[in-house]
């Protein structure tokens, strides 16, 4: 299986939460606010966690970049499932592949910039973001 088969079947999937399945093809792709080219599809909330922990879908359009930024209250985990770029954490810079699983500590500068193929990764945050 070829990973953009991959976040396909992500995109699509069904999400088992408390409350019965949830089809993940429903839920809206919603443009980032601040970064252009970058959209998030909310695949767990911290409604559904009691704030313990959320999931987005981030999908990086080919040659965009979420900034450096950071989270001043979350642990996040990024899990690359297609396409490819780059990260960058404080002064260290890596390559992302799908495959690729970077733990980010609360309040540390980030960014992600998407290559020629874009790149859409999970990005799960502890305490939720939402």
């Amino acid at each position: 299986m070829e990973f953009a088969e991959i976040a396909q079947l992500m995109d699509g999937g069904t999400l088992h939460l408390a409350a019965g399945p949830l089809d993940a093809s429903t839920l809206p792709w919603n443009e980032h606010p601040a970064f252009e080219g970058v959209a998030l599809k909310h695949l767990v909330t911290g409604a559904e966690t009691a704030g313990a922990l959320s999931c987005h879908m981030v999908r990086v359009a080919p040659g965009c970049t979420l900034a450096m930024h950071a989270h001043a209250a979350q642990w996040e985990l990024h899990e690359v499932i297609s396409g490819s770029g780059t990260a960058q954490l404080d002064e260290t810079e890596m390559p992302y592949a799908p495959g690729t699983l970077t733990i980010i500590p609360k309040g540390t500068d980030h960014r992600v910039a998407a290559g020629d193929d874009g790149l859409v990764l999970l990005a799960k945050f502890f305490p939720a973001l939402l």
